[in-house]
């Protein structure tokens, strides 16, 4: 037996037993570097789900058990931290993010998107007089429902900002608000031709001028055109986002794609590297959103699995981009929105050309991550996964689909059929006034159906969607995530309305392993994180009070006391 294996065996050992150990075989124990005990250590491994202690040798976790098992580990250099009954977790990981993308936002106007329209007016006119040199003024953060059918318009952003360029990002980045200056600067009229009618296109008004607001490919295209980013704009942001992610107990994200700023994505990356500042683990995705760029796809995010793998960084996945969202009157639906006959939503790839690029994955072993909110989209995703696994049955591709709003009944039990990971944002659970505007009833009480893809057996994992989480980097945080997950209402509100259906709200333990264990099978990387076992990486997250203790309208007040990477505390004291 060699000595790894030894130690291995030994600790096993000892976490069952108290018996006095033979100075012979403690000989065998390199002592631990840092060692935690006396609190409420939670696991998130089923057989062992709770622990006092833990033992952490060059950043791995070497022990989990009790504190007599403990003292073998320790000697005069051992740093010896007394937990005094706060609790240890995990490390959490946030399983759909955009923190690249998210760089070149988070310095910018964020809007808070609970407010009205007459609100956002005001913080825009607040920000262009604390701004008074920038040449465009740019943010996000605004709810396009908020504004009723038509959207938001020029006019109202004119009111406040004339003589210099305004343009505003929604909350989901999937459509934006501009000025007049903004879109003279743009050369957007009426005879401009929308790219994907009823998709990707110019909301216009009667007389065919674009009103000022923009949606899916024509909102992003048009911040590059207003050269609004540059790749060190990106780089401080960038090293600002994961900075935040740290703060709030995160070591690992999934990067669901950089949009706009994907040419200067992997530059970024290594700036960061290069600079120590990356304190995260990053898994990334090469992302398809439109039928042009179809063909090259999965050849391309094989290219970058092969090119990108880091100690910190690694763009392995294909990210497909289906369908809009609920408020844009984008999503892929089996009815027509409320107002609007006719209108199902579009869906960017047709169930063939679902098929095609599903299957050329699987050719390749290469995991894919789909956006799909409405329900044909996500119909139609598990459509063409179905076929990917019957036509390469011994792939071992995984499959997420993510953010999954509005859910055929049918539905819930393919993903488990098939193996697939639901991923979506707890917060986006809370009541949704403005969007209950566009669906019909019986659609709204299927909104986010956490509670009935676990009973189903599902593996679920949760994340920000960050910089589109509808609530600034509050947003990032996986603790106010949980509670909007366990009350489906309002932050800290008891009294507010409940997102049906009520039975859909989760429980403390499924919300912990969806930014844990389960996020960790997402990224490839539960053998390594995602749960307090020995032979894990040494990531974890302090908090000061149990997350299973306290009210559940009290949880967005638990608060990060520190946060380690690889044994090393990256946030915290």
């Amino acid at each position: 037996m060699n000595k790894v294996l030894a130690i291995v065996a030994l600790s096993i050992l000892l976490s069952a037993c108290t018996e006095p150990v033979p100075e012979a075989e403690m000989s065998l124990i390199d002592k631990a570097d840092l060692v935690f005990f006396g609190g409420d250590i939670y696991t998130v491994n089923e057989a062992q789900p709770w622990a006092d202690s833990v033992a952490i040798k060059d950043g791995e976790i070497v022990y989990v058990g009790d504190k007599a098992g403990l003292k073998v580990w320790v000697n005069a250099d051992t740093k010896q931290r007394d937990l005094k009954g706060k609790m240890l977790l995990p490390g959490f990981i946030d399983s759909h993010a955009h923190p690249v993308m998210g760089g070149a936002y988070v310095r910018s106007l964020s809007l808070d998107t609970f407010a009205t329209p007459k609100q956002w007016q005001q913080q825009v006119k607040d920000y262009a007089e604390q701004n008074k040199d920038a040449t465009v003024l740019f943010g996000y953060g605004f709810l396009a429902s908020a504004f009723g059918p038509e959207g938001p318009n020029k006019a109202m952003l004119d009111e406040v900002v004339a003589d210099k360029a305004v343009y505003i990002m929604d909350e989901g980045f999937h459509g934006a608000w501009a000025n007049s200056k903004a879109i003279e600067l743009l050369g957007i009229n009426k005879d401009t031709p929308d790219p994907v009618p009823g998709f990707s296109y110019y909301k216009r008004d009667d007389f065919g001028e674009p009103t000022g607001y923009l949606l899916e490919d024509t909102a992003t295209a048009a911040v590059k055109a207003l050269d609004i980013i540059t790749t060190e704009s990106v780089a401080k942001g960038t090293a600002d986002v994961i900075d935040i992610m740290n703060s709030y107990g995160i070591t690992s994200v999934f990067d669901a794609g950089a949009l706009d700023v994907e040419s200067l994505q992997l530059n970024v990356l290594k700036e960061i590297v290069a600079q120590d500042q990356m304190s995260i683990r990053l898994v990334g995705a090469h992302m398809v959103s439109s039928v042009a760029t179809m063909d090259e796809a999965v050849a391309t995010a094989a290219h970058k699995k092969a090119i990108t793998k880091n100690e910190r960084f690694h763009i392995n996945m294909l990210k497909i981009m289906n369908d809009g969202t609920i408020e844009g009157k984008t999503a892929g639906m089996f009815e027509d929105y409320q107002g609007e006959p006719g209108n199902k939503g579009e869906t960017v790839f047709n169930q063939q050309q679902m098929n095609t690029m599903l299957t050329a994955a699987a050719a390749k072993d290469i995991d894919v991550h789909i956006h799909a909110l409405g329900e044909r989209a996500i119909s139609e995703s598990l459509n063409a996964i179905e076929v990917a696994r019957q036509t390469y049955p011994k792939s071992t591709n995984r499959y997420a689909i993510c953010h999954i709003q509005v859910m055929a009944d049918a539905d819930i039990e393919r993903f488990a059929k098939l193996n697939v990971i639901a991923q979506s944002t707890p917060l986006w659970s809370s009541y949704d006034a403005y969007g209950k505007e566009f669906v019909s009833d019986d659609q709204f009480n299927r909104y986010f159906r956490f509670n009935s893809l676990k009973q189903a057996k599902v593996k679920m994992s949760f994340g920000s969607d960050f910089p589109a989480s509808g609530a600034g980097t509050l947003g990032i945080s996986p603790i106010f995530n949980m509670e909007i997950g366990l009350t489906r209402q309002e932050v800290g509100n008891p009294q507010a309305p409940v997102q049906p259906g009520k039975d859909e709200r989760l429980d403390v333990a499924t919300l912990i392993k969806g930014y844990t264990l389960d996020a960790a099978y997402q990224l490839r990387l539960e053998n390594s994180v995602g749960s307090i076992e020995v032979g894990k990486k040494a990531d974890l997250v302090l908090l000061d009070k149990n997350l299973f203790a306290v009210d559940s309208y009290d949880i967005h007040k638990v608060v990060v006391l520190e946060t380690i990477l690889e044994g090393k505390t990256v946030y915290g004291d």
